[in-house]
Order: structure tokens, then sequence, then C-alpha cells
């Protein structure tokens, strides 16, 4: 498997270490028509897996800027088995964009040929660990490329799971030779919902594997007697607590290709591109800090 993609991975990184945003429909024709100050684009996979106006506009949109294709539908953790109709139709969707990254979920969504509409949790065991790298070799096979994985928001926690969430993705990551797509936002909204620690997260991942970081906003539930829960609904700006972890993450790993996303209540290109200056100008200070501490 290693040395299948030995070739992927020498290649160079067509996805710059700056900010991008995440391309919805109804941005299509102002970044064609308009080509914004916007250094990359990811897009979901799924949404480009049929005819349309959609291909079409983003045939044209990846003349001018780097793509990474996103994935929600392959399912990594289902006991099933991976749908290789599903897989088929990705490699379609490499051929013809050419992504300068591709990542999916760490999460499962079908169950006996039935999706469901939702990103479902894991119980982090040593046989779920077993499937998930089974099937990450599968997809890098077939795709004959990396893939980056990323770690999932959770509401709920498996009383029979025994490996910590952060030390799942890193055995994955070392057992496939994957990488890993680290959402800060992500990381947050599931430390404040079972009481995990940040940092400790983050120090477990292995920085040679981070591709990319996500950022997004989430909203709060209250019910009662003190008690709130996180929800990423990638529906606002990034919380302050949010851009705080993520200035630990380029600490830890170093610039990196960073995105912003925004998936419901979509607003103008313009409030993304604001969201995106503001990593930039957080990548901007990582750097200058660096070159001071390696001057000193």
């Amino acid at each position: 498997m290693r040395v299948a993609l030995a070739k992927a991975r020498e290649a160079p990184d067509q996805i710059p270490a700056r900010a991008g945003i995440g391309l919805r429909f109804r941005h299509h024709q102002p970044v064609a028509e308009a080509r914004p100050d916007v250094a990359w684009f990811e897009v979901h996979s799924e949404n480009y897996m049929g005819g349309g106006t959609a291909p079409r506009y983003l045939d044209a949109i990846r003349r001018d800027y780097p793509i990474s294709l996103h994935g929600v539908g392959l399912s990594l953790g289902s006991a099933d088995g991976l749908d290789t109709a599903h897989l088929g139709r990705l490699r379609d969707v490499v051929d013809r964009v050419e992504p300068g990254l591709i990542s999916e979920h760490l999460s499962w969504s079908v169950s006996g040929g039935t999706y469901l509409a939702d990103l479902l949790p894991l119980p982090l065991t040593e046989e779920a660990l077993a499937i998930v790298c089974h099937h990450v070799d599968q997809v890098q096979m077939h795709l004959r490329r990396r893939i980056l994985i990323e770690n999932p928001s959770t509401y709920l926690r498996f009383r029979h799971s025994t490996i910590p969430e952060w030390e799942f993705l890193a055995h994955v990551a070392q057992r496939t030779g994957c990488g890993i797509l680290c959402d800060v936002n992500n990381i947050y909204v599931s430390a404040c919902n079972h009481g995990w620690d940040t940092l400790t997260y983050l120090a477990a991942l292995p920085p040679a594997a981070i591709g990319e970081i996500h950022l997004a906003g989430h909203s709060i539930r209250e019910f009662g007697r003190g008690r709130t829960l996180r929800i990423d609904d990638h529906g606002s700006r990034v919380a302050p607590a949010v851009w705080t972890l993520y200035r630990e993450a380029l600490a830890r790993f170093g610039p990196i290709p960073t995105l912003i996303e925004w998936d419901t209540h979509v607003p103008a290109l313009e409030v993304l591109m604001e969201e995106a200056a503001v990593a930039e100008v957080i990548l901007k200070e990582h750097r200058h800090e660096a070159a001071c501490a390696n001057i000193a």
C-alpha cells in the first residue's frame, strides 16, 4: 500500500498553506464571473458526481484556483463494507477535477444499503479501528492517492469505547499512511460536550500527518440546569475560542492549508472572504513569529 502511494506523496502539494473557503452552489456564478482573491476552494465531492451546471462551473473555476475534494458519503466506519459504486463515482470526480487534496470523515452513514442523512460516531474499539484502516487502505489503493481523514464532532460516546478519539486518529494515520484533516472547530465542540482537554487532543496528533485544517461556526443548545450542547452546524462565524485553538494548532503543526466552512444559512461570498482574511492574518503572524524565533 505504501509503495503504491509513494508517487502521490512525492508530488508537490497543490493546495497552498493559506486560507481557502468552501465553494457552495450560490457562489458558483460570482466566483466564475468575478474571480475573487481567494487562495483555494474546497467542494463536497458528492455535489459533482452527476451532470448539470455544477460540474461545468467547477471545470471553469478549477482553471484558476486549486481545488480540494471533501467527501461525506464513503462511510469509512461502516461494518457493511464500502459502496464500490460510490467509490467509482468518487474516482471519476477525482480524475476530472485533479484535486490538490482529498478528504473524508471518521464516521459511518450507511447500514444495510440505506444512506442515513448524518455522519454518525463510531465506537472507538480495536474492531472499529481495523475496519476503518481496511477501508482507508481500499480507498487509497482505488484512487492511487493519499486521503485525509477528518476528526468528527460528536454528541455522545459509546460506553464500550476503549481508545481515545485522538489516539484512534493517530493510529489510522500510522497504519494506513493517510493524512489527517484537523477540524479545530470539531475538536472544540466535542471537547466542550464531553469534557475533553483540547490541548491534549492536539498534542496527540502527529504533525507530519496534518494536511488541512477546518474552521467553522457552531451553535449552543441550552437544556436547563446549566446543561448545554454545542452543535457543529457550520452556520455562523468562527467563535473566538476556536480562533484561539487555531493558533495553538498552528504552533504545533506549522502553517497548514486552512478552510472556512459554512454550510447552513450560507451568507454572501464576501462574508466568507472576511473570515478567510482573519485566518490569513493568523497564518502570517505565525510565520513571522517562527521566523523571529529562528533568528534568535
